[in-house]
């Protein structure tokens, strides 16, 4: 009988340390999904101004004759005249690309008239010459070369890509900032990111800037983007 005792007794031992051992699992796991559901979902904002680095002008100009020789001979001048201008101000010759042209013909009381269109594209990095170029924009037509409407400079920042790793922790930092206050006034404290989802890059005008007559935008801009960040509460 005192035998079975002594056999009895390291099995008991091993039971009841299961016992326990199962009972700080399951404690832990009931703590640990309740700590799972005390969670903070806010949003970080990340903005920063940047100045565009390419420009682009596409410059719609048309001439009128009834004469269609004539009405060549004019937009050809226009062309040189536009070429002259934009050499004139330090751009090299490959800047300026065709765009297309075209012709249309009206006739009005028997009389045909013959009107060509052409586009001519600047195309530089160098923004602050474009600006100088459409700032002068009406030396062009003083000198007889009538530009269309929907001739507009257009400035675009092209170097998003080299920001967006920086701006994204930017913004996360925001969120986690956002979380915190949250925990303070709530009584708790703030833990891990539980899932985070980035919001989509925007690139706008900088508070404050317009673009003028003939000009479609502003080299100033404002690149935005907001995160949403869902944080445990411990």
């Amino acid at each position: 009988m005192e035998q079975r005792s002594r056999t009895l007794l390291p099995a008991a031992a091993i039971i009841a340390l299961g016992i326990m051992l199962g009972g700080y699992l399951l404690g832990d796991g009931l703590r640990r999904a309740r700590r799972a559901d005390r969670a903070v979902t806010v949003h970080g904002l990340a903005e920063r101004n940047v100045t565009a680095d390419l420009a682009t002008w596409t410059l719609n100009y048309a001439e009128q004759n009834v004469d269609p020789a004539a009405a060549q001979a004019d937009i050809a001048r226009d062309t040189e005249t536009l070429r002259r201008y934009f050499a004139a101000l330090g751009f090299p010759a490959e800047a300026l690309t065709p765009a297309g042209a075209g012709v249309s013909h009206l006739i009005n009381n028997g009389v045909r008239t013959v009107t060509i269109t052409q586009r001519l594209q600047l195309r530089t990095t160098d923004v602050a010459r474009a600006r100088a170029a459409v700032a002068r924009q009406f030396e062009l037509v003083r000198q007889g070369v009538q530009l269309q409407e929907g001739s507009g400079m257009s400035y675009s920042f092209t170097r998003l890509n080299a920001i967006k790793p920086a701006m994204v922790a930017a913004a996360t930092r925001d969120a986690r900032a956002a979380a915190e206050q949250f925990a303070q006034d709530s009584g708790t404290a703030v833990g891990g990111i539980r899932s985070a989802s980035q919001g989509y890059f925007s690139v706008e005008a900088r508070d404050g800037e317009g673009g003028g007559y003939g000009v479609a935008d502003t080299p100033f801009k404002k690149v935005r983007v907001v995160t949403t960040v869902e944080f445990y509460l411990g």
